[in-house]
């Protein structure tokens, strides 16, 4: 695609990628026998919902809003999950989800009677086990407020409940899951054999080139030989994953001891986890600092001092009006972007098949004004 008239900031979803990626969740379900569900927390493209459903079960919500978004958008099943529901907010989750877990005894107590015989609930325990390379990603961690541990757990109190739920991945191998399901099924493999389903959570980077899909597929099968259960996968970041970028223009090249340039996007607004987690972004085209003949630092059109994307280099001088093209940026980002600063926020758009760039959702004042 030739990136040079199209108005930026933006970001584009390729729908070719997104089908790729598709195609090898639907052999994993096919396969292994398991569903596959939208983590909308990671990837609420609601533009390529048409396309996702016809390969996925539904949607794995977070909340009222993510529910009624999976249930009138999506239109497949809604599984709904929160570290805490709202009483005011109960009855509609209830109406419009499938799957209800609570993440507490009390929550489950509490909601019982509404629930019973108006939808499937579970609890999501926590089985003190992870890999996750950093404790913000950490369900499992000391003090984890997310699911109930083998020493809360309370056997008595289950009169009602077919499924469990448990997360405990962050961009991980099907090793990962492995040792995550050990840990499960030591603390709580003597009720599995009571429930209808295991919801085995998010963080699975099937996707990911050098993901083990076949390990995947055969833990799961082995996993359903012996409980003879339904069993669930939830990944966002799986779905997303390198389908789409992120599109800015030079507007300005300033020096400061390096060269810098400043674009019309934002990591701190538009592409937040290069700072949280923190990682570096891939840029088209571009290497490291000094590994080609001319090095930039590209930074945010924000005021914050630290809105800085990385240090790049490029084999020709950058120059204002020029296109950056930030790699696999349509996961995390359109569900955490900010409005911080007044900054705009990007437009969303699709490349189709055929090549040609649908632009679905624009953004301006507006969309700023009417949250303050």
């Amino acid at each position: 695609m030739n990136y040079k008239n199209i108005p930026t900031p933006i970001y584009i979803s390729e729908e070719k990628k997104l089908k790729e990626n598709l195609e090898l969740l639907a052999y994993v379900q096919e396969k292994s026998a398991a569903k596959i569900l939208l983590a909308l927390k990671g990837f609420a493209f609601k533009a390529s919902f048409p396309l996702m459903r016809a390969y996925l079960h539904g949607c794995c919500a977070s909340g009222l809003h993510e529910a009624r978004l999976a249930h009138e958008a999506f239109q497949r099943e809604v599984h709904t999950y929160a570290p805490a529901f709202k009483d005011k907010e109960i009855d509609e989750i209830i109406h419009i989800s499938n799957h209800l877990v609570f993440n507490s005894f009390s929550q489950w107590q509490k909601y019982k009677e509404r629930a019973l015989g108006k939808v499937s609930c579970g609890l999501r325990v926590n089985p003190e086990v992870s890999a996750a390379p950093t404790n913000l990603y950490n369900p499992c961690s000391t003090h984890s407020r997310l699911g109930i541990t083998k020493k809360e757990f309370r056997d008595d109190l289950l009169d009602g409940i077919e499924g469990l739920h448990f997360h405990a991945l962050c961009e991980q191998d099907a090793d990962a899951l492995e040792l995550v399901l050990k840990g499960f099924e030591e603390k709580f493999g003597h009720l599995i054999p009571h429930m209808k389903w295991i919801n085995f959570g998010g963080g699975h980077h099937i996707t990911r080139n050098d993901y083990d899909v076949e390990k995947l597929i055969m833990i799961i099968k082995e996993f359903k030989a012996r409980y003879d259960v339904e069993v669930y996968l939830e990944p966002g970041e799986a779905v997303g994953w390198q389908t789409g970028v992120l599109v800015a223009t030079v507007l300005d090249i300033v020096h400061n001891g390096i060269d810098i340039a400043i674009l019309d996007t934002s990591a701190e607004a538009h592409m937040p986890d290069t700072l949280i987690m923190p990682y570096r972004a891939e840029v088209r085209g571009a290497g490291k600092a000094e590994e080609k003949a001319y090095t930039y630092r590209l930074g945010g059109n924000t005021c914050l001092a630290g809105d800085i994307m990385g240090d790049y280099s490029f084999d020709a001088p950058l120059k204002i009006g020029d296109k950056i093209i930030f790699e696999d940026q349509i996961h995390y980002t359109i569900v955490k972007n900010t409005t911080f600063n007044g900054i705009k926020l990007p437009d969303l758009a699709i490349e189709r098949e055929d090549g040609s760039l649908e632009i679905v959702k624009k953004f301006g004042y507006d969309d700023y004004q009417r949250r303050l």
